[in-house]
């Protein structure tokens, strides 16, 4: 029996995907898997029988992904899972945004004891008006999942999208609505849009993606639409752009003390994420993921080993998650004497994962052998 610790509430529609092998415990001593959302476990101490940490989301800066790998534990995520639910707030956003629809209903809260408002309101809301989207351009920085899917829905909606990432050369580009424009930078983009959202996670190459000199080159009285991570923006610069004008409004699904305390900040509680269905696809594919690699040894959406996969298994499995290995023909030797069905390596900058699925159960003398291998950080067995 596999046990599965939830540090968030979990859709139960996802949890309804685990097998009867598999019980969810409230102690996370003896837990085989975790399932997280946004708690954070940069403090937490694992206990050495946790085997995979799938993350029902995308972003993962809550996890320390490189201490967990040198644990041998595997964190997963769900990229694309949400990004109906982020691409339909962010669209939300950009609308509030250009017609100021949020200070118009404030007015009519604070005048709703007024006897007359319904003739008074045709003489206040001049003030809310605003413009439209049609015919505006957006500049889309990051095209995974959600900026792929905003990209065509702003197509539709009449604007002209210009769209830039990391890797141009890993878009199919059969996938790309008509008449979306690339850029190789960001800064190709910024003097050119109306609107710019950012769809990218936070590293340290993306953190403060907005600076000082991004705001320069932006159009005057452009929009700013975060639905990624808040620390993308740096917040000085962006209030010193707020207050000359520079941007019109900026709006973020990620508050902080700093912009949550800003004129022309259209904050959001981090609601992008925050729908029935973005929560039950989530939980549904975090799960399958997690079950994958327990029972099979794939690995497939890891955020920190590389992904590998042999389907599901026909007898005895081994993943070998690693930090280097200098030659992995020495490791295939060391099968030697056992029929190996199928095998597959993949690598990435820091660790290797290696699959070996051979026909009958091999000994301690192998497992121990396999141990001793320079770089091989953990051995998991199915």
């Amino acid at each position: 029996m596999y046990r599965v610790h939830c540090l968030n509430p979990i859709s139960k529609i996802g949890l309804q995907e685990l097998p009867q092998t598999y019980e969810l415990t409230d102690e996370i001593d003896g837990a085989t898997a975790i399932l997280v959302r946004s708690a954070v476990m940069h403090e937490l101490e694992l206990p050495q029988s946790v085997k995979a940490v799938a993350r029902a989301g995308a972003g993962v800066n809550n996890i320390p992904l490189d201490v967990y790998a040198q644990k041998g534990v595997v964190v997963f995520n769900t990229p694309g899972a949400n990004a109906n639910a982020v691409k339909e707030l962010t669209l939300a956003g950009m609308l509030l945004a250009s017609r100021d629809i949020h200070g118009g209903m404030n007015w009519v809260k604070a005048n709703r004891e007024d006897a007359d408002i319904a003739k008074t309101v045709e003489k206040a809301k001049a003030k809310f008006g605003g413009t439209e989207i049609k015919g505006k351009t957006i500049g889309i920085i990051g095209l995974g999942a959600i900026g792929m899917e905003l990209a065509k829905s702003c197509v539709a909606l009449g604007m002209k999208v210009i769209g830039t990432k990391r890797n141009l050369s890993t878009i199919d580009r059969l996938e790309l609505p008509e008449n979306m424009r690339l850029v190789k930078t960001k800064e190709e983009l910024l003097d050119a849009s109306d609107f710019i959202s950012l769809n990218v996670p936070l590293s340290s190459d993306t953190k403060h993606l907005l600076d000082e000199e991004a705001f320069k080159k932006m159009k005057d009285g452009v929009i700013i639409l975060n639905f990624a991570r808040d620390a993308l923006v740096d917040d000085e610069a962006l209030r010193e752009a707020l207050d000359a004008k520079k941007v019109r409004a900026y709006v973020t699904d990620f508050p902080n003390v700093a912009t949550a305390n800003m004129q022309g900040v259209l904050a959001i509680p981090h609601l992008g994420a925050s729908t029935e269905e973005a929560e039950d696809n989530c939980a549904v594919m975090a799960i399958d993921q997690m079950v994958d690699y327990i029972e099979h040894g794939n690995i497939t959406h890891s955020v920190n080993f590389p992904d590998a996969t042999l389907g599901k298994k026909r007898s005895h499995r081994f993943t070998l998650l690693c930090s280097s290995i200098t030659d992995t023909t020495d490791v295939m030797k060391a099968f030697a004497g056992y029929k190996v069905h199928q095998s597959v390596m993949k690598s990435n900058q820091k660790y290797q994962t290696i699959i070996i699925e051979v026909e009958q159960k091999p000994d301690q003398a192998l497992v121990t052998k396999l141990h001793d291998f320079p770089g091989v950080i953990h051995i998991h067995q199915c």
